[in-house]
């Protein structure tokens, strides 16, 4: 199952089952408000706080998901899944709920792609015939503990991101008609030493360009094989630095074939800055847009980059530069 140093390729081919997809009223006004199971109008989804709030977007993916092949919770052998607010509390709340056996990943905005990668890896492997897994934010709670309370009201600059109050979860199972998982490379820590935390996408965009590349020859496959490559939220400044980097390194991707989740999920007249972030900006996107495109025939082949900044609150206060990481892992469709 290991290919070159750090990429697997799955044999037996899991299946993304279903999907569950929630999102916010920021997300209802977006471009893909159709590719949602469940759109809520206000951020407190009926709690009384941010964060509660927060858990309760993860539960209703997951039971969205199990809910569409009528499979009950009993039958889920694990929950894989993380977001950005302090030990995973959302994740884990919500897992209190769902009742299935969980592990609590944290990869920031690269959490989607490192729980499919590793839910892949355990269903190929016969370590489930059924698993959850999925990753959520919530813009009022993680821009909180991130930056400053929405309530402050605080100047961004251009290169600031818009966190996405959503979820994503993926149902994978060992039998299907697919989506197949197919690959996935696991991406190694990158820091450039950009210090920036309202630059995010150009700290990751290096990330992204090195797992990709990565894939691509650990594979001995050329960019040809995939009809798009989808980075997790670089926005359009990550995006230009990546493509840019690509092109250098003797990867000649175009336009249309580079795409970027944080700028396919929000409008460009929405005042989103540089594009969507958010450990539920890849995964509500990946689980419902692409998919859907991919189920309707428009592609065969896609290669999904979920790019994350492993920094915190702490780290940034006593000076540290901004480690990142980005997972890839490619997903295929009839006759894969």
């Amino acid at each position: 199952m290991l290919q070159g140093h750090r990429t697997w390729v799955f044999e037996n081919k899991p299946v993304i089952l279903s999907t569950g997809v929630v999102g916010g009223p920021f997300e209802a006004k977006g471009r893909i408000p159709e590719d949602f199971d469940i759109l809520h109008q206000d951020l407190w989804l009926g709690q009384d706080s941010y964060e509660k709030a927060h858990t309760i977007l993860l539960e209703e993916a997951c039971s969205r998901a199990t809910e569409k092949v009528q499979l009950r919770k009993e039958d889920v052998q694990f929950l894989l899944a993380g977001d950005l607010i302090n030990q995973l509390t959302p994740s884990s709340f919500a897992a209190r709920t769902i009742e299935v056996p969980y592990l609590g990943i944290f990869g920031a905005c690269s959490t989607s792609m490192e729980g499919l990668a590793l839910g892949a890896f355990i269903v190929n492997g016969n370590g489930a015939k059924y698993l959850l897994t999925g990753a959520s934010s919530h813009n009022a709670a993680v821009e909180k503990q991130f930056r400053y309370p929405t309530e402050y009201g605080g100047q961004k600059p251009p290169t600031a991101q818009w966190t996405v109050t959503g979820a994503g979860v993926a149902l994978l199972s060992s039998q299907g008609e697919g989506p197949y998982v197919t690959s996935a490379t696991i991406g190694k820590v990158i820091d450039m030493g950009l210090t920036d935390p309202f630059n995010m996408g150009g700290a990751m965009a290096p990330a992204a360009v090195d797992t990709i590349e990565t894939h691509l020859t650990e594979r001995n496959i050329d960019l040809s094989y995939y009809d798009v490559i989808v980075t997790g939220d670089l926005g359009h400044i990550g995006r230009e630095v990546a493509f840019d980097l690509l092109h250098r390194h003797g990867f000649p991707i175009s336009d249309e074939q580079f795409q970027d989740c944080g700028l396919i999920i929000y409008r460009e007249d929405q005042p989103v800055l540089a594009g969507g972030s958010g450990a539920g900006c890849s995964a509500t996107v990946v689980y419902g847009h692409l998919l859907n495109r991919m189920k309707q025939g428009e592609w065969k082949r896609m290669l999904v980059v979920a790019t994350g900044a492993l920094l915190s609150p702490l780290s940034f206060q006593q000076g540290e530069s901004i480690p990142c990481i980005a997972h890839a892992v490619s997903i295929e469709i009839g006759g894969a």
